[in-house]
């Protein structure tokens, strides 16, 4: 329906005296719900925002665009109120064509076009495979899926992409943990790196290194420690001891460095897999970093910015001028001693993207990645790609709370709740609402006694509560013989004249709006609010009217609508990763 009004407001615009527009096409107008049913049931403000350009009295332009709307049976009647807003008031026949939409369309309902032949990759989690998942990555996984979700409900075609660290300092730290740990199982002995890979998780792995390859990786702990700097807390710096460390691994184990390096990355990415499974979020590819340069795209992305101009050397590096594009500053793309930078893998990374002809480079990325996107568009647009085709949506952390007390965690020292033991406590419904209920770019206290209560003050338990309770009163009215007749009910939707009704066919009918909003704004929480509304909606109604009625037409028509709303909360829950539950 709002899209109806959009257009005939688009139609009473193109009507204005010649001249009005001098040549330009008319703006697109803004339709809105109506907060009080007082003033209608959709609003517009078009009059007002063309008031100034038009040189107009905006009461006086919103009567023009009145008297040149079409006729339409849907709408009862329009006013215009205040300074300029036009209210449309809809006939109920209107709210029962709508309905009756939800009944035909059944999960294609709220689904839309505006992506409709565009391709977009969205990229998230992407966690560096050096240990389980934890809470923290568990929202990057909630939010990203539903955002894919979200944008495939608006036609978009949607791949989904984990971006694998499988090389860089901090793998390297793994798999100098992994062979620190492995050699105590030999029976070497020698002080663990402040900085090192602490948690449980890394002694299975070593364990199996030791299993299969015995004591082919041992080397004396003499000989790993000699000539090393200082530690902390001796006084040293951990990371100038940990890359000190490294160094050695890889000077002592020589080839054998890479079968102790894969060792870590492939059991802990495939525990991430399961986990990830698990949680109902899947992957249509886990891209290799390693690939980037092996399959020359690194190559590829310098030579489009030497071709485009847009490098220079200094101080023996060779620089990217992105302060031409935005950015705070210009950034070094190959080291003085040849070696490329992380920086020059991003860009290649996204200009890979481009090229497997996606329209919509959708990143999902930590808080502490606010300053990567001004670099990375800048890149991409230094290598004559369209920087509008990246959108970076950063996520906030997530703190645990256990009956009013924050649960501490340290990754780095392996102290921190898993994703898996999460899922495990509250449930994978809990926890996919619970990690999007809040905008991604606000901080998420994540209440485990509450997510795991049966009350109303749970959402997951208030909203699954409503769609249960509809697949309830259906049931009763077959045990009774009574069984919902939809085609039936379909037809005798005139009969709900009740407020309450029209409340319900108003609530349910505001879901294609919804996906739209929550999709172009990226905003999973709009979703889990519309549905807290609608359960809300719902549960007044069965409060205020008995379902279950001796005349046939109104007992259908009832249950019509409230078969529309399950319809419309199963839809919702899907594309949260939420299941809809018959029995609580």
């Amino acid at each position: 329906m709002k899209n109806l009004i959009e257009k005939l407001v688009s139609d009473a615009l193109a009507a204005l005296p010649p001249g009005t527009w001098d040549g330009a096409l008319p703006p697109v107008p803004e339709v809105e719900r109506s907060r009080d049913t007082a003033h209608g049931d959709f609003a517009c403000s078009i009059a007002m925002r063309l008031a100034k350009s038009l040189r107009a009295n905006p009461r006086k332009l919103a009567e023009q665009i009145v008297a040149r709307l079409p006729k339409n049976e849907l709408i009862e009647r329009t006013e215009i109120a205040g300074p300029g807003f036009i209210n449309f008031f809809m006939t109920q026949a209107a709210w029962q064509a709508e309905l009756a939409r939800v009944h035909a369309a059944g999960m294609a309902y709220g689904h839309g076009s505006g992506g409709a032949g565009k391709r977009a990759i969205v990229e998230f989690v992407s966690a560096n495979p050096t240990g389980p998942l934890h809470v923290g990555h568990g929202r990057h996984a909630a939010y990203g899926a539903t955002i894919a979700n979200l944008l495939e409900a608006q036609g978009w075609s949607v791949h989904r992409e984990y971006y694998v660290n499988d090389a860089g300092r901090q793998m390297d730290i793994l798999a100098t943990s992994v062979w620190l740990r492995y050699l105590e199982l030999c029976g070497e002995t020698m002080p663990f790196p402040a900085n090192g890979y602490r948690g449980e998780y890394i002694r299975p792995i070593a364990a199996a290194l030791h299993t299969k390859h015995r004591d082919e990786f041992r080397r004396p702990a003499a000989a790993v420690i000699a000539g090393l700097p200082p530690d902390e807390p001796a006084g040293g710096d951990k990371d100038a001891y940990i890359d000190a460390v490294i160094a050695r691994a890889k000077e002592l184990l020589a080839a054998g460095f890479r079968t102790v390096f894969d060792a870590g990355l492939v059991e802990i990415l495939a525990d991430i897999r399961d986990d990830l499974e698990g949680f109902g979020v899947r992957f249509d590819r886990w891209f290799s970093e390693r690939s980037l340069e092996d399959g020359g795209a690194i190559e590829r992305a310098l030579a489009r910015l030497r071709a485009q101009g847009h490098v220079f050397g200094k101080d023996g590096a060779l620089w990217l001028r992105a302060t031409d594009f935005g950015d705070k500053k210009d950034r070094v793309v190959v080291r003085e001693n040849g070696q490329t930078t992380y920086f020059a893998s991003d860009i290649a990374y996204h200009l890979e993207k481009r090229e497997r002809g996606f329209d919509l480079l959708q990143d999902i990325l930590g808080a502490d990645h606010h300053g990567y996107v001004a670099r990375v568009r800048a890149g991409l647009m230094a290598m004559g790609e369209p920087g509008e085709s990246l959108d970076v949506r950063l996520i906030q952390f997530v703190s645990l709370y256990r009956s009013g007390t924050k649960v501490q965690m340290s990754t780095r020292s392996g102290d921190f709740v898993t994703l898996r033991e999460l899922r495990a406590e509250v449930g994978n419904d809990a926890a996919r609402l619970f990690y999007v209920m809040r905008s991604n770019d606000q901080h998420l206290d994540f209440d485990l006694e509450l997510a795991k209560s049966r009350s109303n003050d749970n959402p997951v338990y208030y909203i699954q509560y409503a769609y249960a309770r509809i697949a309830s009163v259906l049931k009763q009215a077959a045990e009774r013989g009574l069984p919902f007749d939809r085609e039936a009910g379909c037809a005798s939707l005139a009969l709900l004249a009740e407020p309450q009704e029209r409340e319900m066919m108003r609530e349910v009918t505001r879901w294609p709006e919804i996906v739209v909003q929550a999709c172009e704004l990226r905003a999973p929480h709009i979703v889990v609010h519309y549905l807290r509304e609608l359960a809300t909606a719902f549960h007044a109604y069965y409060s205020a009217l008995p379902f279950i009625v001796d005349d046939a037409g109104l007992r259908n028509a009832r249950l019509a609508l409230i078969v529309g709303a399950r319809q419309v909360l199963a839809n919702a829950l899907d594309l949260l990763g939420v299941s809809a539950p018959e029995t609580m």
